[in-house]
């Protein structure tokens, strides 16, 4: 994949596209306007880019229990986050839902722009497997309309992911 990079709607490089370039992994920025109505986010980069949504992979932070420990799960845009499966990938008896504000100082973003690359504060990160059926995949570049394309198997390693079944059926 060809790197592109461009100032676009919000300024210069995000933490996640500066994390890509000092990695020298291969990654393309789309950008899009996101629209201020829109609250769900993952559903929006689907519609905008025009991409599969089975490619376009959402963050989602939880807490685990009885520990406390926040991790982050990332899973196709339109799929649910079993709860269940993200505590037993992390080794916990039970998770849920960290609360948005929560998610945006841990991550330093803010909600529907929360990438896993580059948050400010490093948590464990699990990828549903789905992702190894593409030979490419979406994630929120950091910032509301922009996302990063590239491969799964490189987005696993930056962040230090596992790659689990976490989709509720």
């Amino acid at each position: 994949m060809a790197r592109k990079h461009g100032k676009g709607q919000g300024g210069g490089p995000t933490r996640a596209i500066e994390e890509l370039t000092a990695a020298g992994a291969p990654f393309t920025v789309h950008e899009y306007e996101h629209d201020p109505a829109a609250r769900a986010f993952g559903e929006e980069t689907v519609e905008k880019l025009g991409i599969d949504p089975a490619r376009a992979f959402k963050t989602l932070m939880v807490r685990l229990e009885p520990t406390g420990e926040f991790v982050v799960g990332c899973v196709p845009a339109l799929a649910r986050l079993s709860m269940k499966l993200i505590a037993r990938a992390a080794g916990a008896k039970h998770a849920e839902m960290a609360e948005p504000a929560l998610a945006q100082r841990r991550t330093g973003y803010v909600v529907g722009g929360i990438s896993p690359l580059g948050q400010t504060t490093r948590h464990r990160t699990f990828i549903d497997e789905s992702c190894l059926d593409h030979e490419a995949v979406v994630v929120s570049g950091g910032r509301r309309g922009l996302s990063v394309e590239l491969s799964p198997l490189d987005l696993a390693e930056r962040v230090g992911a596992e790659v689990v079944p976490l989709c509720a059926q």
